[in-house]
């Protein structure tokens, strides 16, 4: 590994280095090796979640009648548009949907249509009859937003807070990295408060 950071440190000091303490860092030691040790710990951190619960059985076959209830579309627009619709909590495989398809167009619940080259899929009136009953698509369950929130978004926002503080660091004046300093810490506050409420 090139240390020819460890020479320099980020911009010639540590992350709120002003008396040779880094980020996070203990009096003494590297400025720069302190910065990372914190941002390796917020990835640590987000490392030991618990991984996202699986969808129950027949939410694959939910989801795209819950989908095709709005519009037709094709196989890998219904993947997309779950990923996108759970937060990136759920994002079923193709070996999942294409054979739920399959077996949806057998029981007379969808038909497809060629469109632009791709096999478009909608619903038939016994499917539209059947997505109407089926009530809360799969992901708006509680455990699909609690693994949306929990476990899609925020390490994503961790790890980005994380890069921007590395950049004020690497690129910052002095007055820059304080400023990012007090940023932080009021950041932690707020995050801590929220868990208060």
């Amino acid at each position: 590994m090139d240390n020819s950071y460890a020479s320099h440190g980020f911009g010639g000091m540590g992350f709120g280095a002003s008396g040779g303490r880094g980020f996070g860092g203990r009096p003494g030691m590297n400025p720069t090796a302190g910065l990372w040790e914190a941002m390796e710990h917020l990835r640590s951190a987000f490392d030991q979640r618990p991984s996202t619960p699986r969808m129950a059985r027949g939410d694959v076959r939910a989801a795209v009648l819950a989908l095709l209830a709005e519009q037709p579309m094709h196989g890998y627009q219904i993947i997309q548009e779950i990923e996108e619709r759970s937060g990136g909590s759920w994002k079923p495989s193709a070996g999942s949907v294409y054979p739920t398809l399959q077996l949806l167009a057998d029981e007379g619940l969808i038909e497809a249509a060629e469109q632009g080259g791709r096999k478009t899929y909608s619903l038939t009136e016994a499917g539209r009859a059947v997505a109407d009953e089926a009530g809360t698509p799969p992901w708006e369950s509680s455990g699909a937003r609690a693994g949306s929130a929990s476990f899609g978004a925020l390490p994503k926002a961790g790890v980005d807070l994380a890069g921007a503080a590395a950049q004020v660091a690497r690129t910052g004046t002095p007055e820059q990295v304080q400023q990012a300093i007090e940023v932080l810490d009021e950041a932690r506050r707020k995050l801590y408060a929220i868990l208060a409420d």
